[in-house]
């Protein structure tokens, strides 16, 4: 069963040779939460054992993430998610929600230019005009009105008490803020949250977000409305405005959540769906088209002959996602034909096998910081959830007494080349890097939900990710504990024209696989046995029993539990 120990498995006693930190999943029946932050994993477990649904949970979940994992999500950023509903057919089709919002309007590329970074190369990358329209609050309400069972206020008690009260901050979220004093110190509403007394909170010590707490519990009172059309947008535009920034509260009165069927392909006959326009969702299952086409498990996905063809395949998607994506309602998308077999055997004819790619161009169309978390109920409905800031801290920008940090999605993840699909206009939505993915049996039957954060990483480690449970065999754990590698530079506009490309990978693959990658090519940039990143989350189903297996990444502080 996908993501479960195998017999071969469970039989063997001697453990892979790059070593484990976890040495097998979580199992539970009831439901399950897996997310990065014990705290998070808690509140959306609570909502199980209150008789919430695997949405519910999701949403407690993300809401408590939002507050207890301040430099990788929170309300004033976005939101993705998929849902598998098994309470009406074990083949019920998946339903995405895509939350992210637009570019201010009431502004030019020219101004923006003016006053972008890197002598105007790219968009101001973080502060008051790096922001957009947050999507992440009409999501959790767009996902409770079509499969929610609990109210706004209940699912939100954790992270109001949370905010309000305090929390006892990690290692990890006192090294963030300590390593970001510099950007938050900037603005006197940031410092003032995050710098009490002129320092960054001692780990241990409790973390309070007082007027972040007022400003959920608001929404909690006054529904969505509050934060699009009323008091929040109010007060978040008036403070922009009167900072240096752009985005109104008229830019957020129009604000949606697209909701609909998620893009999909097959991989070795399991079904596995993404989230689409304008994520980059569709980048993972256009690489699984082109690596279908020879045999992983025969070359090992922890050799340097599997890595070398996901590598290879990354490169192609990435060039086909900065040459013809974009905003649907601004630009042409062929997507059909990027997520297309004849597609893929087109674009893999382009590996060499035994050579890396200095130069990857679009294929030819005439003959594209984060949290993710996931959850199960006992009903086998699933959900496959994201939520972002953009990069570490956002904008860095609290919105005045609102306790809100803003994201920096415009300013990070905008063009300003001219022809690019990218390319910043005002009342656009930028292409994004946050994507998250479920995967069904050859039947429908939902089975599993994974994911990480990682930006333009993510794609790649859902790749391995997938790799390893249907090519690998391994269990959900293992899966999330496997050695690591991305391709660098991806698509980010501050990074993108920095080549040569790199192989940043975990010198836990050993000496003989990174040497092989090299003389293939490949510049391999070695790191330490755990310096990858990201946080992978995977919880896997057995549809015969109705047993759940979670699994959770070491390399952050999150784990899966379940009921």
């Amino acid at each position: 069963m996908l993501g479960f120990p195998s017999s071969d498995a469970i039989a063997s006693t001697t453990p892979p040779r790059w070593g484990r930190r976890r040495h097998t999943p979580s199992y539970a029946r009831r439901g399950m939460v897996a997310s990065a932050h014990p705290l998070a994993t808690a509140a959306g477990l609570r909502v199980l054992a209150n008789g919430g649904n695997a949405v519910d949970a999701a949403i407690a979940t993300a809401l408590a993430c939002s507050v207890v994992l301040p430099a990788a999500c929170g309300i004033g950023g976005d939101l993705f998610a998929i849902v598998a509903d098994a309470r009406d057919g074990s083949s019920a089709k998946p339903l995405a929600f895509v939350g992210s919002g637009i570019a201010p309007r009431n502004t030019t590329i020219d101004f923006m230019r003016e006053h972008g970074d890197d002598g105007g190369r790219v968009l101001a990358q973080q502060g008051p005009l790096s922001p957009s329209v947050p999507g992440l609050v009409d999501a959790v309400f767009s996902m409770l009105d079509r499969l929610g069972t609990r109210s706004f206020g209940e699912l939100a008690a954790d992270a109001i008490d949370y905010a309000g009260d305090g929390f006892p901050i990690s290692v990890p979220g006192a090294t963030a803020i300590a390593n970001n004093a510099e950007l938050l110190g900037r603005f006197p509403a940031s410092a003032a949250v995050f710098l009490p007394g002129g320092r960054p909170p001692a780990p241990g010590s409790l973390f309070r977000q007082r007027d972040l707490a007022a400003s959920i519990r608001l929404i909690a009172d006054g529904g969505r409305d509050v934060f699009y059309r009323g008091e929040l947008a109010k007060r978040i535009g008036d403070y922009l405005t009167a900072n240096g920034g752009v985005l109104a509260a008229d830019d957020f009165v129009d604000h949606e959540t697209i909701i609909g069927p998620p893009l999909g392909t097959t991989y070795r006959g399991y079904n596995v769906y993404q989230t689409g326009l304008p994520t980059q969702g569709f980048l993972l299952l256009e690489a699984l088209n082109i690596v279908e086409h020879v045999d992983v498990a025969k070359l090992g996905v922890d050799r340097a002959a599997g890595v070398h063809q996901l590598a290879e395949a990354m490169k192609l998607a990435f060039a086909d996602r900065l040459r013809y994506t974009g905003d649907p309602r601004f630009v042409d998308n062929p997507l059909a034909t990027l997520i297309s077999k004849p597609w893929a055997t087109r674009r893999h004819a382009a590996i060499d096998p035994d050579r890396a790619a200095e130069d990857v161009p679009a294929g030819d169309l005439r003959a594209g910081d984060t949290t993710y978390l996931c959850t199960m109920d006992g009903d086998g409905m699933m959900v496959s959830l994201i939520l972002s800031v953009s990069a570490g801290f956002g904008s860095g920008v609290i919105a005045g007494n609102t306790g809100i940090l803003l994201n920096n999605r415009a300013g990070h993840c905008f063009s300003l080349v001219e022809g690019h699909p990218n390319i910043f206009e005002p009342g656009k939505k930028t292409m994004h890097t946050l994507n998250c993915y479920l995967i069904s049996a050859p039947d429908g039957t939902p089975v599993l939900v994974g994911g990480t954060p990682g930006g333009d990483s993510q794609p790649q480690w859902n790749l391995q990710t997938i790799g390893a449970l249907v090519d690998g065999n391994l269990d959900v754990q293992a899966a999330a504990e496997m050695p690591r590698w991305s391709v660098w530079p991806g698509t980010y506009p501050i990074e993108v024209d920095n080549r040569p490309f790199e192989l940043r990978i975990e010198d836990r693959y050993g000496e003989e696989t990174l040497s092989d990658l090299a003389a293939r090519g490949h510049r391999v940039v070695p790191g330490g046995p755990w310096t990858q990143g990201g946080a992978v989350q995977l919880i896997a189903r057995d549809p015969e029993t109705g047993a759940l297996a979670g699994g959770s990444d070491p390399r952050g502080e999150g784990m899966a539990l379940g009921l």
